[in-house]
């Protein structure tokens, strides 16, 4: 398993903790890679109902953890690992926190801010744009999203 398949794998494992406690199930990692020896800076999932916070989103948990562990804003050399693609408002906190890398797993057409809405990283306001990659574990990722749907159906 490289480096890619064992962050997204513990991303997953965060959104199928979200699951349980009732979010919608979407994890993230957040990986300093920046010195050489790469680790995990946080990792987390959706929190929106228990936080009664809309912000809650896993992508803006883990930011706001690896900022406050840095003590920086600014979290360059660092990689995003998460399981559904970033909807605008962490879109844009990834940009603003200037993130290296993101990988993403199931595309959100409905939601997304990346590939799919505005596309924020296309706009020639965008101060800086990560590199992205999508569909990393996509059908792990999305069957997650589904099963939580169809149960809520």
């Amino acid at each position: 398993m490289n480096a890619t398949d064992s962050y997204m794998e513990q991303a997953l494992a965060e959104a199928a903790a979200a699951a349980q406690r009732g979010e919608v199930p979407v994890g993230a990692v957040l990986v300093d890679g920046s010195s050489g020896a790469e680790r995990v800076l946080a990792a987390d999932g959706n929190r929106t109902i228990e936080l009664a916070d809309p912000t809650a989103h896993a992508e803006m948990l883990v930011i706001r953890a690896a900022a406050a562990l840095t003590k920086s804003a600014r979290l360059t050399g660092c990689d995003l690992y998460v399981t559904l693609e970033p909807c605008p408002m962490c879109a844009q906190a990834i940009s603003f926190a200037r993130l290296q890398r993101v990988y993403y797993g199931a595309p959100d057409p409905k939601g997304g801010g990346i590939d799919h809405g505005p596309r924020l990283y296309a706009q020639p306001t965008c101060y800086h744009a990560p590199e992205v990659y999508g569909g990393i574990d996509e059908s792990r990722a999305g069957a997650l999203l589904r099963d939580f749907f169809a149960g809520k159906r």
